[in-house]
């Protein structure tokens, strides 16, 4: 790993934890070895400036703090420079530091940043639009279309899962359409999920996805009732080997997704697509902060 000689930070101060932990970060990355240039934004919109003007600075590590949202929304600026990421998981679900194997604790992550492991990962891309996690189609977007920034800021993974129970009245099951080569599937579902890494929601459902695989994994959860979907994530949250059941993935470098209706894609929770598109991999393209020992 290169010698780190300067740093970034750039919080969202809006995230749920962001504002109120900004200030902690900051007191302990005055601990580090190098200067950390230390940026708080208030309004997610001005997010992307900041970051350019950090980046502008040609700082060898870029430390950002917020959710997966936030982290999926401004990797795309990564890409191209010779700078390295930091986490601080400030979100609700934390799905790429789950992943990475990150602390959630801001000390914690703080410890992992001032290590200095340096991982080289993948990321997800839907089209030309660079993702740390995961995507996915079904409930997720219906949800973070609708879903109150309020109430996720005030009431973390509680409210966020009362707003998700209501969302799910409403949700009906759908048809995917998915192409690899010259070979076409057509399956009804409940759930599809996009994914560079096994988390999705706080949760670890696609198993099989590794942040540093060269490969996506698009996994279904089949169905034509929404209970199917109840069950998938029940017996993911408590690792029970039904959560393998009613389930299909398809793999590879590429692939083309499609579905009737036509459906939005959210993206680490924003919704930012629709069908249809391709999903693939950038293999490698970014190195990150991580511990020493992967997550197993």
């Amino acid at each position: 790993m290169r010698e780190i000689k300067s740093a970034a930070l750039v919080v969202n101060a809006r995230s749920r934890k962001g504002r109120k932990l900004f200030r902690r970060a900051c007191r302990r990355l005055r601990l580090l070895p190098y200067p950390v240039a230390a940026y708080a934004v208030k309004n997610p919109k001005d997010l992307c400036d900041v970051v350019a003007r950090a980046l502008e600075k040609k700082p060898d590590l870029l430390i950002l703090g917020g959710g997966d949202g936030t982290i999926s929304g401004l990797v795309d600026q990564m890409v191209g420079h010779n700078v390295m990421l930091g986490v601080l998981p400030l979100g609700t679900a934390n799905s790429f530091a789950r992943t990475l194997g990150i602390p959630l604790d801001i000390d914690g992550a703080i410890d992992v940043i001032r290590q200095g492991h340096a991982r080289r990962i993948d990321l997800g891309m839907i089209d030309k639009d660079y993702y740390a996690n995961c995507a996915a189609m079904g409930i997720s977007p219906q949800i973070a279309e609708t879903v109150p920034h309020d109430l996720k800021k005030y009431f973390g993974r509680v409210g966020y899962l009362g707003w998700a129970a209501w969302q799910f009245t409403r949700f009906k099951p759908f048809t995917l359409i998915v192409e690899k080569g010259d070979h076409k599937e057509r399956l009804r579902v409940v759930e599809v999920r996009i994914a560079n890494g096994p988390y999705h929601g706080g949760t670890e459902l696609v198993d099989s996805a590794e942040v540093d695989s060269g490969e996506i994994v698009v996994q279904a959860v089949m169905g034509h009732v929404k209970r199917r979907l109840v069950k998938n994530w029940f017996a993911s949250v408590i690792r029970h080997k039904s959560r393998h059941e009613d389930v299909r993935e398809f793999r590879g470098k590429s692939l083309r997704i499609d579905t009737e209706p036509r459906l939005p894609i959210s993206i680490d929770g924003e919704v930012l697509a629709h069908t249809p598109v391709t999903a693939h991999i950038a293999a490698g393209i970014i190195e990150v902060m991580a511990p020493a020992t992967p997550p197993a």
